[in-house]
């Protein structure tokens, strides 16, 4: 008998564990799946989220060169405005891709490629104050095309012709500069310094070149 009541108490107190812990796994809340290893891959968004010109040229300026620029301008086009043109054109001509950027720019309405062609100044300028002739020097002549009353691109576009050797580019450029820029500082002077440099190796073809006289023979 005695067993048989210890029998029944440990069945009792079994039944009673169970019962306490379906509570609580029931109680503990939702439960988690477990995460599929082969779920599709979301497709990746665009490259740079971007509000205008000036912070998609900030992403991309580190690609404005020949051999990512295509690729890059691909995958991130700038914004569809003037100065997203401006910046698009000037990031191609970084890159030594002149006649792309003046697609660019011709591909806009002629009544804002004067804009666009303030925003390539805008960034053709420090390059030309750091005396990079080589890429200043054709970014300067593409914003003259579209703003040719620039005075501070003719005189870099025309400086940059000087140290480059291109000797009648850098005439019509620096005599402009100094038809428009009359205020007698550095740049006035730099420039009459380099036109004077054309005049003593007798290249210059506006007038400025000293006529020598022939010696006579005695």
């Amino acid at each position: 008998m005695n067993r048989f009541l210890y029998f029944a108490a440990f069945a009792y107190i079994a039944l009673c564990g169970a019962i306490v812990v379906r509570k609580i796994a029931s109680s503990s809340g939702p439960r988690i799946p477990p995460v599929e290893t082969n779920a599709p891959v979301p497709p990746p968004g665009p490259a740079y989220a971007t509000t205008s010109g000036a912070q998609w040229f900030a992403a991309m300026k580190p690609f404005c060169n020949q051999v990512e620029v295509d690729v890059r301008e691909r995958y991130s086009p700038p914004p569809n405005t003037s100065d997203g043109a401006g910046y698009a054109a000037a990031c191609f001509a970084l890159a030594g891709k002149i006649d792309r950027a003046r697609e660019i720019i011709e591909g806009i309405p002629p009544t804002e490629r004067g804009g666009a062609a303030n925003v390539l100044f805008s960034v053709a300028h420090p390059v030309a104050d750091a005396g990079d002739d080589r890429a200043s020097g054709p970014m300067m002549e593409l914003v003259l095309e579209y703003w040719p009353n620039n005075y501070m691109a003719l005189y870099h576009a025309g400086m940059s012709e000087f140290s480059l050797g291109q000797t009648g580019l850098a005439e019509k450029h620096l005599r402009s500069f100094l038809q428009m820029y009359t205020v007698a500082d550095y740049f006035h002077e730099n420039a009459e310094k380099a036109l004077k440099v054309l005049d003593e190796r007798g290249t210059l073809t506006g007038g400025r070149q000293v006529e020598r006289e022939t010696p006579r023979r005695p």
